[in-house]
C-alpha cells in the first residue's frame, strides 16, 4: 500500500489596518506546523493594533496532535496580545478533533478580559472526562 506523502502547508497572508488572515493550505501536523507558529507569531508582534486573527481553514488536510497543540499556542498568544482568533471554513476533520478533544469551545469562543471564555465552567471540566469502567481516568 502507498502512502501519499504529507501535504506541505502553505500560507497565504490577507491583512487590513486590523484585521489579519492566513489561508491554510496543506496538513498541520508535526513537519508543518511550526511555520503557521512562526507567522502568527512574526505578525502578531509586527502589528500591535491587530484586533482580529482569522484562520481560514478551508484548505486543511490532516491536523495531528502537533496541529492541534499548534492551534492552543496561538489562541493563548492572541489572548495575551488582545486578539480574537477565529478558525474561518473549518474542516469536519478539524471540527472533529476540535469535538474529541473538547477543545472547539475554547479556540471559537469570544474574549472574555482577553481571555478566551470556554463555555464549559471548570467545576464541570471533570464531569466530561471519559472514565474507565472502574469509574476511573
Amino acid at each position: 500500500m502507498n502512502t501519499p506523502p504529507p501535504a506541505h502547508l502553505r500560507l497565504t497572508t490577507v491583512d487590513t489596518r486590523d484585521r489579519l488572515r492566513i489561508e491554510l493550505h496543506g496538513d498541520l501536523d508535526f513537519d508543518n506546523a511550526g511555520v503557521l507558529l512562526q507567522e502568527v507569531t512574526t505578525q502578531l508582534s509586527a502589528r500591535p493594533g491587530l484586533k482580529d486573527l482569522h484562520l481560514h481553514c478551508g484548505g486543511l488536510g490532516s491536523v495531528d496532535s502537533t496541529g492541534l497543540s499548534t492551534l492552543l499556542m496561538i489562541v493563548r498568544r492572541t489572548s495575551a496580545a488582545g486578539v480574537r482568533l477565529h478558525l474561518d471554513d473549518r474542516t469536519a476533520g478539524l471540527d472533529r478533533i476540535l469535538v474529541i478533544t473538547g477543545t472547539l469551545d475554547y479556540l471559537t469562543a469570544p474574549l472574555s478580559n482577553g481571555v478566551p471564555k470556554p463555555s464549559v465552567s471548570e467545576e464541570n471540566v471533570g464531569a466530561a472526562r471519559p472514565t474507565g469502567p472502574d469509574g476511573t481516568t
